[in-house]
């Protein structure tokens, strides 16, 4: 029997799991993030430390394998790969520097006009002293795939999406053609995609097959909607984890950076969405998880409550609000802890109704069905509340593991034996 592995490189730590053709988990691997200053160390040793921990037995039966990491995490390497300076992280804002930049040459409420997006971390880096040594610009995933199969400069169309390159029309567009940056993009292939078998001297090291083949990757939000069985136009994510990010299937691409909303393709569908900063951190704030979950069973979900509040931790939201001074609203604050925990859980969910809301106006498909992941899926009465809101069916996901949904990614392309090529540059 073949086994496909999934693994994921996320905010948390990187994790691991081995599917077999039947979807079933066959082994699962952890490797939490450790503090320290060198990233890239960090990653490496979570790779072949995942890989080892593999059991033995299954290794021998890996068919393929595919990585997502996290969006807009990326580094610039040498002609041999070795990377050059240390890597930018999804969340690095040092890019705000070169929105005015951006803003000259990007097409309006374009995605790439951020300072978190590929592009802007990349403008911002091609000012560094080590510029001149960097050949590739690569994302996190691009480069963990390359250690695996050895081909330099090749990524996917998730990943690829906020350094600018067209996912509608397959090919990186003429304005960013015409910056003429000097460095290599990277080749643009459909996730999944079957790249080169594993290096002999990796497959020789782990004990995988030789012909054990690496795929094109995905983001870590992709994966982890992927792996919630949602598969139908207006069917959608919702992750209730430390922040709030929705993603709705649509027939219909939208985008606006005024909003904070994006399209991934995904297949010949589209998927939609954005991300809140509001969510569990901001509960986790104030209340333990042995309180979030007693409190809990002491609301009444059929009940709406009074307070109105827009739940943040700082100044700032972008999406379904996209202000960066946007100011938390956390008062009043009543002595009641349930009434307080109450009046964040309904706040919360307007906020996430609101979001669906704005991605049906600017024209996806009408939501059917959510699908929840995160830790606020286990909340029975957060549920409620946001059915109540939402006026559709929630439910949890199947899976809620992004590499569950690498793997599936890896299995579904492989066995078809072929995928779409893409352009480079």
């Amino acid at each position: 029997m073949d086994f496909f592995l999934g693994i994921d490189f996320g905010t948390s730590g990187a994790r691991a799991i081995v599917i077999d053709a039947a979807a079933s988990i066959q082994a699962e691997m952890r490797f939490p993030w450790e503090n320290s200053p060198d990233w890239l160390d960090v990653w490496k040793r979570a790779l072949w430390g995942l890989l080892e921990a593999i059991p033995e037995p299954l290794r021998r039966k890996i068919k393929a394998i595919a990585i997502n990491g996290t969006s807009s995490t990326v580094l610039l390497t040498d002609a041999t790969g070795k990377p050059v300076d240390a890597p930018l992280l999804y969340n690095d804002p040092r890019g705000a520097v070169m929105l005015e930049q951006l803003k000259s040459f990007a097409p309006e409420n374009h995605t790439v006009v951020s300072a978190t997006s590929s592009l802007a971390k990349l403008l911002w880096m091609s000012q560094l002293p080590t510029f001149s040594q960097a050949r590739y610009f690569l994302h996190q995933a691009d480069w963990l795939a390359f250690l695996l199969h050895g081909r330099l400069g090749i990524s996917d169309y998730h990943n690829a999406l906020k350094l600018g390159y067209d996912v509608e029309e397959l090919k990186y567009p003429k304005w960013l053609e015409n910056l003429q940056i000097p460095i290599q993009l990277p080749e643009v292939l459909p996730p999944g995609t079957p790249i080169a078998e594993l290096q002999p001297e990796i497959a020789a090291k782990f004990g995988l097959r030789q012909d054990c083949l690496v795929c094109a990757g995905t983001t870590d939000s992709i994966a982890a909607f992927l792996a919630s069985g949602a598969k139908s136009p207006g069917e959608a994510v919702t992750s209730l984890g430390s922040t709030l990010v929705l993603k709705l299937l649509s027939r219909t691409r939208v985008e606006d950076a005024r909003y904070g909303i994006y399209s991934h393709r995904l297949g010949d569908l589209w998927l939609t969405g954005g991300a809140s900063n509001t969510g569990g951190a901001v509960l986790r704030e104030f209340f333990t998880n042995a309180e979030l979950e007693s409190l809990s069973q002491e609301i009444d979900a059929t009940t709406a409550s009074e307070l109105d509040y827009y739940p943040l931790l700082k100044p700032g939201d972008r999406f379904p609000i996209n202000d960066p001074h946007l100011p938390p609203r956390l008062e009043p604050r009543p002595d009641n802890p349930r009434e307080f925990l109450h009046g964040l859980l309904e706040s919360i969910a307007r906020i996430e109704t609101r979001g669906y809301e704005l991605l049906q106006q600017m024209g996806a498909d009408k939501l059917q069905r959510v699908y929840t992941a995160g830790g606020g899926a286990a909340n029975n009465t957060w549920t409620a509340i946001r059915q109540r809101y939402l006026q559709a069916p929630v439910v949890s996901s199947a899976q809620t593991e992004a590499a569950y949904g690498t793997a599936l990614l890896a299995m579904g392309k492989v066995n078809k034996q072929k995928g779409q090529g893409g352009e480079g540059r």
